[in-house]
């Protein structure tokens, strides 16, 4: 790389498929003093010209000098390049034939920056998290020591792409620092045949491995048709889980499907972090499991508190607590006044420590939005605190307020998810939109049903269950199966949902409202 003209500081973008050449690319970079940044593959942007689209915006974001992909790829690599003015374009075999530098390599500082982290929800303008030396090595020495006491013995088994910091930070850069071997999965396989992770994790005596919840659900649900003989799960002491809201329910059918292969439900491990901090700031105590806070759904609804649920409450909802903050950072849930709150009461969440980045690369004005002049990050997500642990109730942007009830989006696409004939996870997003007095609750329902009759029967059906469990009026919209936006991570993306539904996206599909 430096053989072929690039400069300590440079920055590379490098598509992040899950093999050898990513890793050693990754690597070269840290010895040469460049930047590299991740960048995701096609699966999340629905066809080639939104995915080329994609890659322009973030090598332009990285004002990136080089930029490198699987061979499979190189040509659109080549079409989201092209005018921007790059040294080197293309696959790592294109490096064969340059002459190495000689002598010493340059030496790294620190503070310097190691790699450019795009953080997933940016799609439209790509943000880089700039994470330096510095900051990752806090987090790997706070996370391998005392989030999950990475010790002889373990090992670890991903599926999580690498352009995702749970990925690539989790799964490839804390092993190595921590010295921990560590078997990679490329996603798509996972996607194809999921039990091929926990066949994995049973031939390699797995210990630690993460993942959404959508990859529990979906290991849970095939285990309904595929045997499970074989599988052996004992060893597996930290399952963790993270990177999106936390459904317990989803959780408890995993501990019930695989208990006969060995798997015990207190290795589950809650925990929360983000790409702004490197990865991980809390984790729950280990062999505690999944703790849950069953509250009361109306008062958190009208007066954004936590109260435990009792025999009076005609509502009520769990979260998941996610443990305590990492040592030496700090956690705070803040009220408007951006005053720290007690306990039970809902507000956002700051935190601040070693981990944290320097900013959003080359967005200086994104950059003060969420980070103080003294270290503290605004989260974006909102939550509560009981006994020193964090409890995630969801994102700020996302809350839905109509006649001054506060309502999380989640709820109500889990309730139609759970209750609603035929749906699965996944197959909801719920937002809101400026109505005539109040906002008006817009519902997406990916539905693969072609008679208009059985539409609008499950169009009805999930407005009732809205106005019967939540009191509340939605407009239900049944749109194709694979329309609803996600993020490059793979989480559902509402701001995306929105946006498409407000160009009109969706207007050809079945719309109902039912608020009479």
């Amino acid at each position: 790389l430096l053989g072929a003209g690039l400069k300590p500081g440079d920055r590379v973008g490098l598509i992040a498929e899950s093999d050898g050449d990513f890793a050693r690319a990754f690597f070269a970079c840290q010895y040469a003093c460049l930047v590299p940044a991740p960048m995701p593959l096609p699966a999340a942007f629905g066809g080639k010209d939104g995915y080329i689209a994609h890659l322009r915006r973030m090598t332009e974001s990285a004002q990136a000098t080089a930029a490198f992909g699987p061979a499979m790829l190189e040509n659109w690599l080549g079409e989201a390049a092209e005018g921007l003015g790059l040294k080197l374009c293309g696959t790592l075999q294109s490096l064969d034939d340059v002459k190495p530098v000689t002598g010493d390599l340059p030496k790294q500082n620190p503070e310097s920056l190691s790699y450019l982290q795009f953080s997933s929800g940016s799609t439209r303008f790509p943000l880089g998290v700039a994470v330096t030396q510095r900051a990752f090595m806090a987090n790997a020495h706070y996370t391998g020591l005392y989030g999950l006491r990475i010790a002889d013995g373990d090992r670890g088994i991903s599926w999580l792409p690498f352009y995702h910091d749970m990925g690539l930070v989790g799964f490839l850069l804390t092993p190595m620092a921590c010295q921990m071997s560590v078997d990679i999965i490329p996603t798509r396989e996972f996607a194809r045949r999921p039990f091929i992770w926990l066949h994995l994790i049973t031939r390699n005596n797995a210990t630690l491995s993460f993942s959404p919840s959508f990859g529990y659900e979906l290991c849970a649900r095939r285990a309904e048709s595929l045997s499970t003989t074989g599988l052996d799960l004992s060893r597996w002491r930290g399952a963790g889980i993270g990177g999106d809201m936390i459904r317990p329910n989803v959780l408890a059918r995993f501990a019930e499907r695989f208990a006969s292969c060995g798997f015990d439900a207190k290795a589950f491990l809650p925990s929360y972090g983000m790409a702004e901090a490197t990865l991980a700031l809390t984790f729950s105590p280990l062999e505690q499991g999944m703790q849950y806070d069953t509250i009361d759904n109306t008062v958190l609804e009208s007066e954004h508190r936590a109260a435990p649920a009792d025999e009076k409450s005609a509502r009520s909802r769990s979260f998941v607590l996610c443990g305590h903050i990492l040592p030496d950072h700090e956690l705070e849930v803040r009220g408007e006044n951006e005053r720290p709150l007690h306990d039970r009461r809902i507000g956002r969440i700051f935190v601040r420590g070693p981990s944290l980045m320097t900013g959003y690369f080359g967005a200086p004005e994104e950059t003060a939005r969420a980070m103080s002049h003294d270290g503290w990050l605004d989260t974006g997500d909102l939550g509560y605190l009981v006994d020193g642990q964090i409890v995630i109730t969801g994102r700020a942007k996302d809350l839905i307020n109509v006649n001054g009830r506060n309502i999380w989006p989640q709820d109500l696409e889990w309730t139609a998810e759970a209750e609603a004939t035929g749906l699965r996870s996944g197959d909801v997003a719920v937002f809101s939109v400026e109505g005539e007095i109040d906002e008006e609750i817009i519902a997406l329902v990916e539905c693969g049903k072609r008679e208009q009759g059985e539409r609008d029967a499950l169009a009805i059906e999930i407005a009732n269950i809205y106005r019967a469990r939540h009191g509340v009026a939605a407009k239900v919209v049944l749109v194709p199966r694979h329309s609803l936006p996600q993020t490059s991570s793979g989480k559902l993306s509402r701001s995306r949902a929105r946006a498409l539904y407000l160009a009109g996206a969706f207007t050809g599909e079945t719309a109902r409202a039912l608020s009479e």
